[in-house]
C-alpha cells in the first residue's frame, strides 16, 4: 500500500453536497462518489432525503439523519435544504462543519439573502464553493469566509475599480496583482 493511500483512507470523504429547493428539487448538487451511477438514482437518493427530512424543522441548528447507510447532516433555511452526506463510519462533527461551512460562504456571497431566487441568480458562485469545499470527495476548506474569499477572486473582474469592491474582494486583488509582481 502506498503513503498516498494510506492518507487517502485517513481523511474524511463526502460522499454528496446537496442544495435543495422547499419541494425538494435541484437547485445545485455535486455527487463525489458512484453510489449513485445514474442520474435516476441520483434523483430517487435526494427525493428519498427530501422526504425523510422535510417535517423536521433544521431551522436553528443542523440535523444529523441516517439514509441508506448514509449519514446525512442537513439544514433549512428560508425555502432552501442544504444536506452533506457521509459514509456511515464518517465523524457527524465533520460532516456538519461541511455543511456550515457551506451555508456560510452562500450566506456571504448572496449577503444573507439565502433564498432560492438569489441561489438561483448566483447559481455560478454556489457550485464555485462546491468546487472549493470538496474535491474528488476529499474536504478542502471549511471556512465560509476563506471559501466566499476564493470564489468572490475567481469571479471578480479585474477591470472594475477598487471603489466598487467589497474589502475581500479589494484585498485579493491587491494579493494577486503583489503576487503577480514578484513573480516577474
Amino acid at each position: 500500500m502506498s503513503a498516498f493511500s494510506i492518507s487517502r483512507e485517513a481523511c474524511p470523504t463526502i460522499k454528496n453536497i446537496l442544495l435543495l429547493d422547499s419541494e425538494g428539487k435541484r437547485v445545485a448538487v455535486k455527487y463525489f462518489c458512484d453510489d449513485w451511477p445514474t442520474n435516476a438514482a441520483r434523483l430517487a437518493f435526494e427525493k428519498s432525503i427530501f422526504t425523510k427530512t422535510q417535517k423536521t424543522n433544521a431551522r436553528t441548528e443542523a440535523e444529523i439523519a441516517m439514509l441508506e447507510s448514509n449519514i446525512v447532516v442537513y439544514k433549512f433555511v428560508q425555502d432552501l435544504h442544504f444536506f452533506v452526506t457521509g459514509g456511515d463510519e464518517e465523524n457527524e462533527l465533520i460532516l456538519t462543519t461541511v455543511l456550515q461551512g457551506f451555508y456560510d460562504a452562500v450566506a456571504l456571497l448572496l449577503r444573507n439573502n439565502v433564498d432560492q431566487r438569489e441561489a438561483l441568480e448566483n447559481l455560478d458562485l454556489i457550485l464555485l464553493c462546491l468546487d472549493e469545499i470538496v474535491d474528488g470527495g476529499i474536504v478542502l476548506e471549511t471556512d465560509g469566509s476563506i471559501i466566499a474569499g476564493k470564489v468572490a477572486t475567481h469571479t471578480m473582474d479585474d477591470g472594475s475599480p477598487l471603489s466598487e469592491q467589497t474589502i475581500s474582494q479589494a484585498l485579493a486583488t491587491a494579493r494577486e496583482h503583489l503576487t503577480r509582481s514578484l513573480l516577474r
